[in-house]
């Protein structure tokens, strides 16, 4: 047995999973448009094992999506998970947003860019080949039209994640396909949480903290 908790809260969607040697057993999320993660994320963990039909003893480790994404939702997800560390005694994980983003593509050829909106006319982006393997870092850049255009240029590129609706409106090439409506999920962590607690691949629960790319930047109220 290797019971993992997938807790994914880099986005509006609320997402917990729980697995066993890689395989998802229960998927609890908020899919919607709405930060519900203060109200929903200890819910979910609690159901999640609850359904799973195991108590929080018998965990093997805590993974958490590190980033990037929401600043705040990423300190709920991540304070979530050290505390449970903590107070299980058990390992953290942690799993790249994006990786985790692009492993909802499945195909044969190609080029897969994960993408998360940013504020105006930016992303957070990273590129992976068709096997999932990550072909250039990940990136917080400004679209214009020749954005990607050297892999479009001989490659059917996906594009997935809520940075498509901004994409979409300034590529325009025949190989791009554009996945919407798709958001991080802790369902896609299950395999890559797996991979690596068998290699006992964990961060330091006291000073591991979420990759946001950039600095918070407060925005002032509108009045």
């Amino acid at each position: 047995m290797a019971y993992i908790l997938n807790i994914e809260t880099s986005t509006t969607n609320c997402s917990v999973s729980l697995s066993n040697k890689g395989e998802t057993l229960v998927l609890k999320e908020d899919y919607n448009s709405n930060y519900s993660h203060a109200e929903r994320l200890h819910f979910f963990i609690d159901n999640a094992i609850k359904e799973a039909k195991i108590s929080k003893n018998d965990l093997h480790a805590i993974a958490v999506s590190k980033g990037p994404g929401s600043y705040t939702g990423l300190r709920i997800g991540v304070s979530t998970a050290k505390g449970l560390c903590y107070a299980l005694n058990i390992p953290l994980i942690s799993i790249s947003t994006l990786k985790a983003l692009a492993y909802q593509v499945k195909a044969e050829r190609g080029i897969i860019i994960p993408m998360l909106d940013a504020r105006r006319m930016e992303v957070y982006s990273a590129v992976f080949d068709a096997n999932h393997e990550q072909i250039r870092s990940i990136k917080a850049e400004v679209l214009n039209e020749d954005s990607f255009s050297k892999y479009l240029e001989s490659n059917k590129v996906y594009f997935i994640g809520n940075g498509v609706e901004k994409t979409k409106a300034l590529i325009n090439s025949k190989n791009a396909v554009f996945i919407e409506y798709k958001l991080p999920s802790a369902e896609n962590m299950s395999n890559l949480a797996y991979t690596k607690y068998k290699k006992s691949d964990i961060e330091d629960v006291a000073y591991f903290e979420p990759f946001y790319l950039k600095d918070f930047i407060a925005l002032k109220p509108k009045t």
